[in-house]
């Protein structure tokens, strides 16, 4: 099944990747490609977290959205996928708004990456501050809208972000809360283009690069 990847990295790295944990925060158009590459890269234990809906307003940009979907859980589609990929995959299905309430209920399990490509920033504080304190390798997704440009897309720590709005929050965080940390994000260095009306507008390519990267990310440091 993964003979054209192990190739590229060898039977041991496949090996790796294969008995590795991963949870992915958010599936739309960033961590829907996060999970697409990571399953179709070897992860067979992942969890997926979302608790929207399939919206007919996806279809421009999330991979799990199509127009015999409209309306269904993101993680029940995600769990077909996944499965109809590789049924040799362990998956696990959190379909609820994660928050101060009921995070520290992901970290009860054995985790070694976090994929945060979740919108809501006060989440993704609570996910920087249990990664850290559980030593768990970790990184955010900031913001893939307004964007035109998927060449402009990085990973670094945020420390070194800029023209991102999240970013500028999540910085005031780390310094408020005087974390020492590294605290990697993917983000892109182009600056956020004007919207007509209150909506954000997006594209199919920028989101899909940011997961990708993340995927890449991921991978690579598996089988450093």
């Amino acid at each position: 099944m993964f003979d054209r990847l192990e190739l590229l990295i060898g039977k041991d790295s496949l090996s790796k990747i294969k008995e590795k944990n991963v949870v992915v925060l958010g599936l739309g158009g960033v961590g829907g490609y996060v999970v697409e590459a990571l399953v179709r890269s070897g992860i067979e234990n992942i969890t997926i977290i979302d608790n929207d809906a399939v919206d007919i307003t996806n279809l421009n940009r999330q991979i799990i959205a199509n127009l015999n979907n409209i309306g269904k859980l993101k993680t029940d589609e995600f769990e077909k996928r996944i499965l109809s990929i590789n049924n040799r995959v362990k998956v696990k299905k959190i379909s609820s708004f994660i928050d101060s309430v009921n995070i520290d209920s992901i970290f009860k399990d054995k985790i070694d990456y976090f994929i945060d490509a979740c919108d809501t920033v006060s989440t993704k504080k609570l996910v920087i501050e249990n990664c850290i304190k559980n030593n768990i390798k970790f990184i955010t997704c900031l913001g893939t809208g307004k964007r035109l440009d998927p060449s402009k897309l990085t990973i670094c720590d945020i420390r070194d972000t800029k023209n991102d709005p999240i970013a500028r929050i999540l910085r005031k965080y780390v310094k408020d809360s005087n974390i020492k940390d590294k605290v990697i994000c993917c983000y892109s260095e182009e600056e956020p283009l004007k919207c007509e009306g209150k909506k954000i507008g997006s594209t199919a390519f920028v989101p899909s690069s940011a997961g990708l990267l993340i995927a890449s990310y991921i991978i690579k440091d598996i089988i450093k």
